[in-house]
Order: structure tokens, then sequence, then C-alpha cells
């Protein structure tokens, strides 16, 4: 459980590079000194070379690095090294969440991957002296506190491993907003095996979906790997952690319901399997169309009309306390399920309160069949779907989707 406090240490995840702060501390590699300093800042430190004489006739080595304070060292920038009056050779950064990653090119040692917030890091640092001499510092740095509010958590839908529909999209929320969106889709990444283009729409700074241009082929393996982990998400918030999850694509279920004859057919990998007589919304409660998603299931709920804006007053007001096989389609309270108070005007007419009604034994079959991310189809009315009420991705044309990439 997550909790209010300065977090010094995370999961190790990749994220260890940009502190490369190694370079550490700019006095830090002098080749010879008088009285050189050891971590714990005791006189003779590692890498001492004895003798006045050659000190005066060899420039010491120093190090120039990135960062100036070394108590408070930055995690969203890389980290560089150098060395003046030798050759940097070799640096490694370690910390318990695991090495930092760098490379040394044109004598600069310069971070691959960020650092994590709170974390107590040591440098250890190798160079070549203008006589030949091979000298070495160890140091240690710490990395800037950040609190919880200041650090955004990405949840994803799927969970890793569930099997779901070919209407699934991939849904990452955010518990703070995230205004950088650019940057952070470019180390948002979707893989699926087979392949199929896809891409990125933010709804808002709080939550993003990914899907394919058409729905999941069905079979289709798929790989979230959300790169987050410190990464600068705008105004002073950083992420806090990486993420990575596969699900699994089953059978392509496609329901579709056509409120004017009041029927679902009911298709699995383009077959059909069955139409069943249902009954959709009444004038003033109007079903949905449009392009809906299966995003939850109950074997029982209680549906209580004040929760969808009906007052318990009202003549219309309901309060049923175990209504079965029940799976939402919206935000705004639509569900497949159960209705046997219905039966008579099943396949005949629409008199529910906007929910799919159809009778116990069918709703039973179906939600046996149902996974989350199946997806319903529904013609015959005048009100539409929209994007943000559940998953409504499937309401825009590949085009318009796309446009709702930061990277667009």
């Amino acid at each position: 459980m997550r909790t209010r406090a300065l977090r010094s240490t995370r999961p190790a995840h990749r994220r260890t590079a940009a502190a490369a702060a190694l370079l550490m501390l700019s006095a830090g590699l002098a080749a010879c000194s008088s009285s050189p300093t050891s971590d714990d800042g005791s006189p003779g430190g590692p890498g001492d070379t004895p003798g006045a004489s050659q000190a005066a006739q060899v420039d010491p080595v120093r190090l120039t690095t990135s960062f100036t304070d070394p108590t408070s060292v930055p995690i969203d920038a890389p980290v560089t090294v150098s060395a003046d009056g030798g050759d940097l050779s070799d640096v490694r950064v370690t910390s318990a969440a695991g090495p930092v990653e760098g490379r040394v090119q044109g004598g600069t040692w310069t971070s691959t991957s960020l650092l994590e917030p709170g974390t107590d890091y040591r440098i250890s640092a190798s160079a070549t002296r203008s006589d030949g001499e091979a000298v070495e510092r160890t140091r240690a740095f710490h990395t800037i506190d950040l609190t919880l509010d200041q650090q955004t958590y990405p949840s994803i839908a799927p969970l890793d491993g569930e099997t779901v529909g070919v209407g699934m999209p991939v849904v990452v929320t955010f518990d703070i907003p995230v205004t950088d969106r650019a940057l952070f889709e470019k180390h948002m990444n979707v893989t699926s095996t087979p392949a199929q283009k896809g891409s990125w729409y933010w709804l808002s700074d709080s939550e993003a979906h990914f899907r394919p241009a058409r729905y999941w082929k069905a079979g289709t393996d798929v790989s979230v790997d959300l790169d987050l982990n410190s990464l600068p998400a705008g105004n002073g918030i950083y992420g806090q952690e990486d993420r990575q999850l596969s699900f699994h694509v089953g059978d392509a279920h496609v329901y579709r319901v056509n409120a004017q004859t009041h029927q679902m057919q009911v298709f699995s990998n383009g077959d059909l399997l069955r139409t069943l007589p249902i009954t959709t919304g009444k004038p003033g409660f109007t079903t949905r169309s449009g392009v809906k998603v299966i995003m939850e299931k109950f074997e029982t709920r209680r549906m209580n009309s004040e929760t969808v804006g009906i007052n318990r007053n009202s003549p219309e007001a309901y309060d049923i306390d175990d209504v079965r096989w029940a799976m939402r389609v919206t935000y705004s309270g639509e569900f497949i399920h159960a209705a046997p108070w219905s039966a008579g005007s099943q396949g005949y007419a629409n008199v529910s309160h906007g929910c799919t009604g159809m009778s116990t034994a069918d709703a039973g079959w179906l939600y046996a069949m149902t996974r989350r991310g199946d997806v319903v189809e529904y013609t015959g009315t005048d009100r539409q779907m929209t994007l943000e009420n559940g998953y409504g991705d499937w309401n825009l044309a590949p085009a318009a989707w796309k446009q709702g990439s930061a990277l667009s």
C-alpha cells in the first residue's frame, strides 16, 4: 500500500543511470594528495599515492560533473562525468536498486537511464594520469527526495495475464495529472503478436487509451511496457514506477443489438450462435447507439435508480437488490442483465430505463461466455454513445483516433 511519506526505496526496475552522478565530487579524484579522504571522511582514502615530490611533478586528476550538490542530485536529466588531467576509463554507479547504466565516449561518461529518488548511490571512477598511473576514487551521493504527491502512478487495465475480448483497449490511468503527455507517450509502448498497428488517445491529463485501428484479432498476445519511472511529467511531478504486463485476446465475441427489432445477435468468431429477444430503454431513457465494450461483470448486483439520477420519490424509481448476470457497458449505468419482470415485452417493446434486459436463462448463458472487452454494437436509436462514457474508443474512426495522440 502506498503511504504519504518520503520514499527512499523503490522497485529496482531498469532506472539506474541518470544519477551517474558519479562524477561525484568534482574534487574527487586527485591523483596525489597529502590528505585525501575516504568515504567516511577519514584520512588516507583509497587511491592515495605517497610521495610529495611526485605530487609536485604530476598534475592531479580532477573530475567534473553535471551536478553540484551531492546530497540532492536530480533524477530527470542524464549525468555526465569527465576528468581533467587524465583519461577517464571506467565509471561504475551502484545502489540497492541496481547499477546505473552509462558509457564513456570522447572522454566523458554519460548516464543512459534515470535514477531513483531518495536513494543512496556509490560511485567508483577509474582514470589514467599523465604519467600512466591508474587512480580510482569511491564516493557516495544521494538523489532528491520526493513525496507521493510529487509522483504519478500508472494503473493499467486489463490485468497481467488476463484474457479479454477483441474490443478491450489498454487503459492507463494516472493518479496525478501528466502535463508532458508527449514525453510520457514516447515511453509508453504496446506490442502485439500478430503485429497490429495502433495508437494512444489522451482523454485527459490523467487517462490515456491504446487501441489498434480495428478490433484486436482473436488469439493476439499483447505486451504493455510503460518506461516511466523518474520521468518528468511536468509541474514538478515524476513517474513513480515502470509497469509491464501482458494479456491475451480470446475469441471474437461481438453482440449486435437492434433496439427497433428488440433482438440481440450473438456472434463468436464470425459465427451466429443465437438470436436473443431483448428490451432496451423506453422514451425518456433511450439506450445509446454505438459501439460499447463489456467493462465489468457481476453475478448479482443491486440497482438503485438514485445512482442514475432518478429521485426515490419519482414514479420511475426502482431499487432491486439482486439483479442477476449484470454486465456494465457504460459509466452512466447501462448494463446487460436478466430482467424477468419484463419478460412479456422482450422481443416486442422497449420498456427499460436504458439497460438491455433479457430472460434469466438467456442472460446466464451470455454471461458465462462473456469476457471483459467483448463488443456490443447497438443500433436503432437516436441517442449516441460518447467516447468517455465507458470504453467508447471504437466510436472514433482510426484517423480521428490518431489525432488524440500527443505525438500526432
